[in-house]
């Protein structure tokens, strides 16, 4: 482990490392080992950090990589909503000017002038009855560097005029979380919708949908109460639940 700790909100217990595999592993096992909620893993390296669908999420020094251990007391779909809160979290902790085009990728990337920056991972286990065991946030945030071969484009920090070390990021993002996570606690998802589609990447514009078994292709029209894509294909609509985005044209 390293020695110096960044300042967090009140309630927040810090695991830092070096070094692990996988951040939000390291998160799972501590609530299989009874951590408090508001445990936060943080890493300077990740060797098997993944992405959504498994994919490998590389994860060099310099960058940003943890994952917030909850238990939320709520249903599984409804406490995915916090992948929204953690992504307005992000976009509203960047270190760029207020200018600067900021938007939220459904369902839980953050973007910077139209590429990738970071990305969210929500992975949790059910007890039982259904009801949810604890809630893992695991994100990544390219802050020296970034994938050069992404499927969607990325970028960082450093590349689009921005400084920010990981340590003085980490207390940003907290901070605002923590915030974000009161008012979501207190008044449920509206507010953080709001703040969400404020900040939505394509929304009024053409998509590409990919499902496990099709591509779809469609409008985005909005999000609803829940936080599902409302998609407009055909002059009818379609909610979907999981998916991920692609503009209906490839952007450069």
């Amino acid at each position: 482990m390293t020695t110096e700790r960044p300042l967090l909100p009140a309630g927040y217990r810090l695991y830092q490392f070096d070094s692990v595999g996988s951040t939000n592993d390291e998160a799972k096992r501590l609530a299989h080992s009874g951590a408090p909620e508001l445990s936060v893993v943080w890493a300077r390296e990740q060797t098997q950090g993944r992405g959504r669908r498994g994919r490998r999420w590389i994860s060099p020094h310099g960058n940003l990589y943890l994952s917030l251990l909850l238990y939320p007391r709520s249903p599984p779909a409804v406490a995915a909503q916090l992948g929204f809160v953690a992504a307005v979290a992000l976009a509203e902790s960047l270190p760029f000017p207020p200018e600067t085009e900021i938007s939220c990728k459904w369902p839980n990337d953050v973007l910077v002038r139209g590429r990738k920056i970071a990305g969210i991972l929500l992975e949790s286990e059910t007890g039982e009855g259904g009801k949810l065991a604890y809630l893992v946030i695991g994100v990544g945030v390219n802050c020296a560097s970034h994938p050069r071969d992404a499927e969607f484009p990325a970028t960082s920090i450093a590349e689009e005029g921005g400084a920010s070390s990981p340590d003085a990021l980490l207390e940003r993002f907290l901070g605002r979380f923590d915030g974000l996570f009161r008012l979501w606690q207190r008044e449920g998802f509206q507010r953080i919708r709001a703040l969400w589609l404020a900040r939505a990447a394509f929304l009024g514009e053409g998509l590409r949908v990919r499902l496990k078994e099709a591509t779809l292709g469609g409008r985005f029209l909005d999000i609803d109460a829940e936080g599902a894509l409302v998609l407009e294909r055909d002059g009818d609509t379609r909610k979907i639940s999981a998916g991920e985005v692609f503009p209906a044209q490839a952007r450069k």
